[in-house]
């Protein structure tokens, strides 16, 4: 049910973020599943150690969230039962990151892009942020530069 109704990965992405599934089920029964629900965008992998059970899924369903730093990766925050239904929006997925949505108002760590909110929004077919077609963006950019932002 949670792979049924995640907003498109793209949304992540242009904030360096990915989603990805993990479960104990085979490749095979996998790829007939996400070609039958069109879930083509977001890679899916088979557990084949205690992976789930050393973060806490074992039994259901749960969502990690985890920051590379180099070749480190640290798990930062999860989340299971009935919390982890609440997921599938973008923005649910970046408020739990450790970077969040990256934006000017929130603390980050020097050397990481923050951008006002709204900047970053973009289009799932067309991922950048210069759209012409966005609506607003035109007007926001606008606002901001009579502003001297």
């Amino acid at each position: 049910m949670v792979g049924d109704q995640v907003a498109h990965p793209a949304h992540l992405n242009v904030r360096d973020t990915t989603l990805a599934f993990v479960s104990r089920a085979p490749q095979p029964d996998i790829a007939r599943l996400k070609a039958r629900m069109g879930w083509g965008l977001i890679p899916w992998y088979t557990i084949t150690d205690d992976f789930d059970k050393d973060f806490g899924v074992d039994e259901w369903h749960g969502t990690n969230a985890f920051i590379r730093d180099g070749d480190r990766v640290f798990r930062t925050y999860f989340i299971n039962n009935r919390g982890d239904e609440a997921m599938g929006g973008t923005w649910a997925y970046l408020d739990i990151t450790a970077l969040g949505r990256q934006e000017k108002w929130e603390d980050s760590p020097e050397g990481y892009p923050q951008t006002a909110p709204y900047d970053w929004w973009i289009w799932h077919d067309q991922p950048r942020r210069t759209d012409p077609d966005r609506p607003g963006l035109v007007q926001l950019h606008a606002a901001r530069s009579a502003a001297g932002q």
